[in-house]
């Protein structure tokens, strides 16, 4: 009983996560510059320095590049290739920033707030103009493309210092440990980026596709990003503001240009079908022209009148006029008479 109890408000608490904030959180902090994290940024500059340094004066970083290379790991343990091959994906920038940013999409919406998106495109655009220059400026050719053996192949046209996979990794899972709300969730992240950063690096060794020095000033320069990012907090706020105005201005202009609801029609009382079949339909009638010349009106006679059977009967003549003794009926001579 007790196990299911626990087991049940483990789920209840889960599920409470999953549901939307009723506002924005006012726990949420945002990070500052710190003095242990000045001291942090401080010395991952220094590290990052010091690789490059000991790449262009070709010092004994250089040669253990080529001794690495030489010893050739993906012959040493052929076994674990085909899972290194998708291993790597997670330092490759489009997958991993799909969803790292399906993740922060989430949390934006239930958070009402754009910062973890905003963030997540800051550290990107940050990461492909620090690496992207890096790369391009120092012009490094891979082990695959090395010409002079013990030389440290730099401003010959490639683009593999410092390696983008591991610093894509560095930024992308360590972003989640940046942007965590409580501090046990960002040492589990933290732990866990790490760990996937330092596997995606060792892995692009193994594989051949960089040196080693190439993986560790990857590190040096992902970590530097995401120390650097709380300088960038206010441009980040300042950001989420314009695009807050933006939106409640598109909302009041398509409320002011939204046609205004319909008024409700009258009811209409419908007849039903058996009487309105069982009555016959009314023709309308045509207005009546009066005569050309009308006939005014007749007056009867006062007085009262008779019934049909009182009246004179008609005569075989055909008349109605009582009999005279002094009249002769028509046709009879003159000579007829007395």
């Amino acid at each position: 009983m007790r196990t299911e109890r626990k087991l049940t408000r483990r789920l209840d608490r889960v599920f409470a996560r999953l549901d939307r904030e009723p506002e924005r959180p006012a726990h949420i902090d945002v990070p500052r510059m710190s003095r242990h994290r000045a001291v942090l940024f401080s010395s991952t500059l220094a590290f990052y320095l010091a690789i490059v340094w000991a790449v262009i004066t070709t010092s004994w970083l250089v040669r253990l590049d080529w001794q690495v290379m030489f010893f050739r790991p993906y012959q040493q343990w052929p076994g674990i290739h085909a899972f290194l091959d998708y291993y790597v994906v997670l330092g490759q920038r489009g997958p991993t920033a799909v969803m790292v940013a399906a993740w922060l999409g989430w949390r934006s919406w239930r958070q009402h707030t754009v910062r973890p998106l905003l963030t997540l495109a800051a550290s990107l655009l940050l990461l492909n103009i620090t690496v992207g220059a890096a790369k391009l400026g120092m012009g490094r050719l891979g082990p695959h493309y090395a010409t002079v053996i013990g030389s440290n192949e730099m401003g010959l046209g490639g683009d593999i210092f410092p390696s983008g996979h591991t610093a894509n990794a560095v930024v992308t899972w360590g972003i989640l440990a940046y942007l965590a709300s409580t501090a046990r969730a960002r040492r589990w992240l933290s732990a866990l980026s790490a760990i996937t950063s330092l596997g995606v690096g060792l892995t692009t060794v193994y594989l051949g596709t960089h040196w080693l020095s190439d993986v560790l000033l990857g590190w040096a320069a992902g970590l530097l990003i995401l120390l650097a990012l709380p300088w960038f907090e206010p441009l980040i706020s300042r950001a989420e503001n314009a695009l807050f105005a933006l939106r409640d201005r598109l909302r009041a202009r398509w409320r002011r240009t939204a046609p205004a609801p319909a008024a409700p029609l009258a009811p209409v009382a419908l007849q039903p079908l058996a009487k309105a079949a069982a009555e016959p339909a009314v023709p309308a009638r045509e207005p009546v022209t009066p005569a050309r010349g009308s006939r005014p009106p007749i007056h009867l006679a006062p007085g009262p009148h008779t019934a049909r059977s009182e009246r004179t009967p008609v005569t075989p003549a055909g008349s109605r006029r009582p009999p005279h003794a002094d009249r002769l009926p028509r046709g009879a001579s003159q000579a007829a008479r007395p």
